[in-house]
């Protein structure tokens, strides 16, 4: 109990900054990468050093987590920011204890790591300036800034459920995301630091890869902030958009709402509901478009096939079915991200599918979409892919 009571303070004191942090008017709310995140458009590094030689580099996986953490603690100190501020020439190490308001050695060391893993440059006297990298992605000010995301949902959460992998795969027992967002703290935390990640995201898809059409109406499954639905109504004119989502989302969600344009605002609709229900409040033959980002990989494998029958019975015939997810490839030897994002999931969805194309297209299609005729895109390289059904 004494744990759950400190978890739950962790979460809310986390909440309650992420939650100053989204009111700051800087650039960094409008481009945050995921889940996520970036798309591959975007991000300008490389994750071939996964798949780099014929045999696992053990030491780097096992140690991995010491550089993860080295990285959320200079995010969550303001390091990145503290040595973009002093511009080109950069910051030494006491000019950086002094602005942290950290006055230690233990910060040296910490930028050691933190230089060690490429994140920072020091030269020969001394001076410590960002990698390209870091000054792009982990700089609040920059649009391309996530670290909000890496420092509150995977720093504070998943790397925190991960912990517990060995005993879910021995039991078989884990949390729901349905009882997990049941705190309103954690689903606060969870929606908003995913929200602008899935705002890039839906604006690299809408520009990329995806033509909506004069499409009218789009059902959001487990939508949650609702970013989907605000930049596919705010591509589309006139194009109106339910986003179905458990309780507590929704009220972070309709928050977040407020900041869109009025007309988006107008067009976009929040409704309670656990999406792996076996009835949707929706009429039958009512919409042009149903999106499910990052559904099929949270929900037991039991409740993929009836979600993409809902589905089926709520889209209009010639319409389709959107699914964005955390995938490996059919040949399920990679890639890594997203075979990890996977396992991931099992700590919350213990009974849940390893996504690939193959097993969400076969399970599209005995819902009753078309055979044949689903599409598979790349959409954050390496780690998530989009497949499209239709409906005849």
């Amino acid at each position: 109990m004494a744990a759950a009571s400190a978890a739950r303070r962790v979460l809310r004191s986390c909440a309650t900054q992420l939650s100053a942090r989204a009111a700051r008017p800087v650039l960094a709310r409008q481009a945050l990468a995921p889940m996520t995140q970036a798309v591959s458009a975007v991000r300008g590094f490389s994750r071939a050093s996964w798949e780099a030689g014929d045999d696992v580099d053990l030491d780097s996986v096992a140690y991995g987590f010491m550089a993860s953490q080295a990285l959320f603690a200079g995010i969550e100190l303001g390091i990145f920011d503290k040595i973009a501020a002093a511009g080109e020439k950069g910051l030494d190490a006491k000019g950086i204890w002094t602005a942290c308001g950290i006055e230690s050695p233990r910060m040296t060391t910490l930028l050691t790591s933190l230089t060690a893993v490429k994140c920072l440059r020091r030269s020969s006297d001394g001076l410590y300036t960002l990698s390209p990298n870091t000054a792009q992605y982990m700089v609040s000010s920059s649009r391309h800034y996530y670290g909000d995301y890496l420092q509150y949902q995977i720093g504070r959460q998943f790397y925190q459920q991960m912990g517990a992998l060995p005993d879910v795969m021995k039991t078989g027992k884990a949390p729901s995301y349905a009882s997990w967002f049941s705190d309103p703290q954690v689903a606060k935390m969870y929606t908003s630091a995913q929200h602008n990640g899935s705002m890039a995201t839906a604006k690299y898809l809408v520009k990329k890869k995806l033509q909506l059409g004069g499409i009218s109406d789009m059902l959001d499954v487990g939508g949650g902030s609702g970013a989907f639905s605000y930049v596919f109504t705010g591509a589309t004119p006139g194009l109106k958009s339910t986003v179905l989502e458990l309780p507590e989302v929704c009220r972070t969600g309709e928050g977040i709402k407020k900041d869109q344009p009025q007309d988006v605002q107008d067009r976009v609709n929040f409704v309670e509901l656990d999406a792996t229900s076996p009835d949707w409040p929706v009429n039958d033959a009512s919409y042009d478009l149903v999106l499910m980002s990052y559904i099929s990989g949270s929900v037991p494998e039991s409740v993929i096939l009836p979600l993409y029958k809902n589905a089926f019975k709520a889209l209009r015939p010639g319409g389709r079915l959107l699914v964005h997810d955390f995938m490996a490839n059919d040949s399920l030897d990679g890639p890594a991200l997203g075979a990890l994002w996977g396992l991931q999931h099992v700590t919350v969805n213990a009974s849940g599918l390893g996504l690939c194309p193959a097993e969400i297209i076969a399970r599209m299609e005995k819902a009753g979409f078309e055979q044949g005729k689903s599409e598979t895109m790349e959409m954050i390289h390496g780690m998530t892919k989009l497949i499209v059904a239709h409906k005849a």
